[in-house]
């Protein structure tokens, strides 16, 4: 089996707003820092229970997985408030990994097959709070549904067929570590999570010194296999892993180093002030690893890091904003292209420009966009069937600027579509 995985909840209710959700349309910024910071310190997936009680609470819940699974770099669960096929496909659609059906209501076990038929074992997932709804329906968990949610911590031993995730909401280190020893459990979830947030990798620490599997940053390169300056430090340079911009040059000694793959958090050595400093520790802009490499000579290391808010002292994201000399170029980057030619359209919708064909565009409405697409769509399926194959990338090019004029009228960004397409 895999190395095991601590997955938070995050409860969405409206009578009694969790962890700053005020507004049940938009993220609060404090949600938004919690969430972040669960992805960087250690969170392996985020399971979120929609409580709502009417339709249009559960429809305003759904834009806020949305939006967290805009937020996040884990794969989200969700579960709770979820009756119709319709409603698997929404939560999908609005990021999330995979979706429990609630095995205590008829309507969910009637949607099973239906819902694993049409979206794939992997993308469903059962909650369950009693053996019967189990192994009353042993066939069709093990057939459709990739993992369960146990709403209690009771592992029977005919469970042994399933993969688990049971909620544990004690604050019992043994009884967590007892869990997560036993074979069908995949991971673990519940308030014990929740109130371990903040030291989540120093606690899979102490489950791997336990002797379990579970999943932690393990790196290849001790700090003696790494050639150090003249002052005993190793130079990092930090990008953003998204993008590839680069943030920052620091430095690291031996305490930096294992402190950052022990805790998951970039941490440097001052040389100005002779000391270790947490990066963020005082405004907040953390830095949360996503992967480090070194060099060719192991004198260099490289930083892809999920940078919050700036990473420069100055308010800049990036320390390398003041440009020195400039030259013309082709800039070929497909995101970087996609993106500049995005924010000109999107432009263009919010400062008009006489004589813009763009313009003409958004003017004319959802109904001439539209039927444009269609006719590049269609302009494509011709070029693509002649024998010199030089017309189709003009004829895609044309396909996808009016694609992108759909997104922004849409309100979809280029961050959405690859979100989408990662999830996939």
């Amino acid at each position: 089996m895999s190395a095991k995985l601590l997955i938070p909840c995050i409860y969405l209710k409206d009578e009694k707003p969790v962890r700053g959700f005020k507004d049940f349309t938009v993220l609060s910024p404090d949600t938004v820092a919690y969430i972040v910071s669960l992805c960087g310190c250690g969170a392996d997936q985020l399971l979120i229970f929609d409580l709502s009680e009417t339709e249009a609470e559960h429809e305003a819940h759904i834009l806020l997985i949305r939006q967290i699974n805009q937020h996040i770099d884990i794969p989200s669960i969700a579960a709770g408030n979820i009756n119709r096929l319709e409603d698997v496909k929404k939560l999908l659609y609005a990021g999330c990994k995979s979706v429990a059906l609630n095995m205590a209501k008829q309507s969910n076990i009637d949607l099973i097959e239906e819902a694993g038929k049409r979206f794939g074992k992997e993308k469903l997932m059962a909650c369950v709070d009693a053996e019967e709804q189990i192994l009353g329906h042993a066939s069709d968990l093990r057939e459709f549904v990739n993992g369960i949610v146990l709403l209690n911590n009771e592992i029977k031993e005919d469970y042994a067929a399933f993969r688990l995730l049971p909620l544990l909401n004690l604050a019992d280190d043994a009884l967590a570590a007892s869990l997560l020893g036993q074979n069908c459990v995949f991971g673990l979830s519940g308030d014990y999570i929740n109130q371990c947030a903040d030291s989540l990798m120093e606690r899979k620490i102490q489950f791997r010194e336990n002797g379990i599997d579970i999943n932690l940053f393990e790196s290849t390169l001790s700090f003696d296999d790494l050639k150090l300056n003249t002052d005993g430090h190793v130079t990092v340079v930090v990008q953003d892993y998204r993008t590839d911009e680069v943030l920052m040059v620091a430095y690291m000694n031996r305490e930096a180093y294992d402190m950052t793959v022990k805790t998951g958090k970039m941490t440097y050595y001052s040389r100005s002030r002779k000391t270790l400093w947490i990066k963020g520790e005082t405004s907040g802009h953390y830095q949360y690893v996503r992967s480090l490499y070194a060099d060719c000579d192991h004198d260099t290391l490289l930083a892809k890091v999920h940078q919050i808010g700036s990473a420069c002292h100055t308010g800049n994201r990036s320390c390398f904003f003041e440009e020195i000399l400039h030259t013309e170029y082709l800039n070929r980057n497909p995101l970087k292209v996609f993106e500049d030619v995005y924010n000109v359209i999107n432009d263009r919708k919010v400062h008009p420009k006489e004589g813009s064909y763009t313009n003409y565009l958004f003017d004319k409405g959802m109904d001439k966009i539209l039927k444009k697409v269609g006719e590049e769509a269609t302009e494509i399926v011709i070029a693509a069937k002649n024998p010199d194959h030089e017309e189709v990338k003009y004829e895609i090019a044309d396909f996808l600027y009016h694609v992108m004029v759909l997104m922004a009228e849409c309100d979809l960004t280029w961050a959405d579509i690859t979100t989408e397409l990662a999830n996939r």
